[in-house]
């Protein structure tokens, strides 16, 4: 049974996840309009994850006698500048979903839950490959600079790591 401290900490982390899945949606929809075509299938395919990562919570939730809550959510921004504006956001988003990720371990921690902590702990690595991705896809853009051709490169590229990591992932 979940503690109400803890439960209210996971329903923050359901509203987290579900506003991270319309970040990147409205980021995919942006470069699609841009004509990023490779850009916008790794955005939604991001997209598409975090949902699934909010599903995860709910589910466990209220597996565990809680009551998994879905709230409103806050409008993410529409116009994200430039690309590279954008994958900056992405990883800055990225910090700060580890970092509540994070505050959520130290919660099941104080509360002495330690199915919590444990289920959790795919989430802490989950995060810090998240963060590896968008430094990695951060770098090779401060590579390209204003290239145009590299920036043909790098959105075919990135086309290649969503193909790539929905074939590396497990069927359920």
């Amino acid at each position: 049974m979940l503690s109400d401290k803890l439960e209210t900490a996971l329903n923050g982390q359901i509203r987290v996840e579900a506003e991270s899945s319309q970040t990147y949606l409205s980021m995919a929809s942006w470069a699609e309009v841009k004509g990023l075509e490779g850009i916008a299938q790794f955005m939604y395919k991001h997209s598409d994850e975090e949902r699934e990562h909010m599903l995860k919570l709910i589910k466990y939730v209220n597996e565990r006698g809680g009551h998994a809550k879905i709230s409103d959510l806050k409008a993410p921004k529409t116009d994200f500048g430039s690309f590279q504006k954008m994958f900056e956001e992405l990883y800055q988003h990225e910090i700060f979903v580890s970092k509540s990720i994070n505050d959520l371990v130290h919660v099941s921690l104080e509360e002495k839950d330690y199915a919590t902590h444990n289920f959790l702990q795919w989430y802490v690595a989950e995060q810090i490959e998240e963060e590896a991705l968008a430094r990695t896809i951060l770098d090779k853009i401060n590579l390209i600079g204003n290239d145009k051709g590299g920036l043909y490169l790098f959105d075919r590229d990135v086309k290649l790591i969503a193909v790539e990591s929905a074939a590396a992932e497990p069927s359920e």
